[in-house]
Formats: C-alpha cells, sequence, structure tokens
C-alpha cells in the first residue's frame, strides 16, 4: 500500500528553516513534495496569481520554488505536480503566530485552506517569534500531520496551529480568539517629496477568553483551531433580519 503524499508549502519562502525541518520530519511516515514561494510572501492572504506568468524551479529532488503567492504554490502543486490528491497540504512553520483575525491575512493559512479547497485535509503551523525550542515545535507539528493522517481528517477541514517558542508538551483544541494591534498608518515622503505609505501595527496584546489560541499559547500550550470552509450565516437565513418593501422574501427551496 502506498504511503500518503504530503504536499508542504509555506508564505515565509522556500529557503525558510522550519519548512525544510518539517517536511523532512513528515518524510518519515508519508511521500512528500515542497512548493514554496521563491521570495518572501507573509500576508499575502488567499491572492492568485492570474495575470502574469509563474516560473517554477526545482531546487532539487521533490522540492521546487515558484514565482508566486503560496496559494499559486499550492494549486500548481496540486494540479501539476502531485501524481495523486495529496492526503494534507502543510503549511509552515511559519515564523510568528497566525492567532484570531490573522487567518485573514494570513499566507500561511491561504495556503492550507487552499489544499482543503483542493481535496485534502489542510494544516496550517505558526511558531512564536524568536522561538527557542525549534526542534521541540518540529516534532509537535509532525504528530500533528501524522495523527491528521492516521484519523484521517477529513477534506475539506483546515486545522490552524500555533506553538509557543519555549517549548510544551501541553495542547488545547481552542476556537479563534480576538487579537489587537496597534493599527497605524504611517506617511511619510520620498527623495521626491512625494508621500508613501506603512499600513499595519504591531500586537497589542488579546482578548481574555478562556478556551482562544490567543489565550492558549500565552499561557506557553499548543493550540489547535479546527476550521471549515463554510462561512454561511446560518441563523441569519433562518431569520432574516429585514424585509424589503416592493419585494417578496422567498424561504426554502424553489419547487
Amino acid at each position: 500500500m502506498p504511503r500518503a503524499l504530503v504536499l508542504c508549502s509555506n508564505d515565509d519562502g522556500i529557503h525558510a528553516p522550519h519548512l525544510e525541518g518539517l517536511a523532512t520530519r513528515i518524510e518519515k511516515f508519508a511521500d512528500v513534495i515542497v512548493v514554496a514561494p521563491e521570495r518572501q510572501r507573509s500576508a499575502a492572504s488567499h491572492a492568485i496569481t492570474l495575470h502574469k506568468p509563474l516560473r517554477l524551479q526545482q531546487v532539487r529532488a521533490g522540492r521546487y520554488s515558484l514565482s508566486g503567492t503560496p496559494v499559486d504554490c499550492v494549486y500548481l502543486g496540486v494540479l501539476k505536480l502531485c501524481a495523486r490528491t495529496p492526503a494534507v497540504v502543510v503549511s509552515g512553520v511559519n515564523d510568528g503566530y497566525n492567532l484570531g483575525s490573522d487567518v485573514f491575512y494570513s499566507g500561511t493559512v491561504a495556503a492550507a485552506v487552499e489544499g482543503a479547497l483542493r481535496g485534502a485535509a489542510g494544516i496550517a503551523v505558526s511558531l512564536a517569534p524568536r522561538a527557542t525550542e525549534v526542534e521541540h515545535a518540529l516534532d509537535f507539528a509532525a504528530l500533528v500531520v501524522r495523527a491528521a493522517l492516521a484519523d484521517p481528517t477529513p477534506a475539506g477541514t483546515v486545522l490552524n496551529v500555533n506553538m509557543p517558542g519555549g517549548g510544551s508538551d501541553r495542547y488545547q483544541w481552542t476556537t479563534l480568539g480576538r487579537r489587537e494591534y496597534a493599527d497605524d498608518v504611517l506617511e511619510r515622503k520620498d527623495p521626491h517629496g512625494r508621500p508613501y505609505y506603512w499600513v499595519g501595527g504591531g500586537p497589542a496584546g488579546h482578548e481574555d477568553v478562556e478556551g482562544t489560541d490567543c489565550v492558549a499559547v500565552a499561557r506557553g500550550w499548543n493550540s489547535i483551531t479546527p476550521m471549515h470552509l463554510d462561512l454561511t450565516d446560518r441563523a441569519r437565513i433562518a431569520q432574516p433580519p429585514w424585509a424589503l418593501e416592493g419585494f417578496h422574501v422567498m424561504v426554502g427551496s424553489p419547487p
């Protein structure tokens, strides 16, 4: 019986040290193909390249770099490089947390989501910045992937994994929390006197809600947040909040 196939990617680029560290561990129990951006593509979210060509380069056997986004890497990897649909698409290990609303901006999470859209289970893995116990974190991440293959985790599922930098033997299944940022737009002038802007500010804390990913990592625990791709607000469909004058609201399926 052939081993499961795992596609690995990230948003920190093909040369990010944690990418190869995790892929090597996964190779002990699964076949692995790595397709990652040729350069840093953090916060790319679910961007996909439609209006210019992509260049693929084989770095070595089973390792490829692509001149595109993390989603491009998974899209091309699944449809062009993989002989069969991967059982799991693993994205990371990202250098820095992806907690709470970060998942909407993160290229790391987007690559895992693209894997789920392509018929695999997606696992996004992120590690605290300036981590001191990297090897311990990589071991934990590999165990999560192995468990997802053994379960097996259903296609279309996304697991968002965040790991503390000091190492921990504890983990918690969590919900997405709410991370707070010092949002800012800095205006500066270039040498010609024209304005340019830097957007975004650093993290400024989180809401202290029990059971969330933010609280788990603040306690020094590993966090696993299961997510799905259905964003539909079903309660609002069941009880529409308003009526539009001159129009008829239809309930249920058409005859």
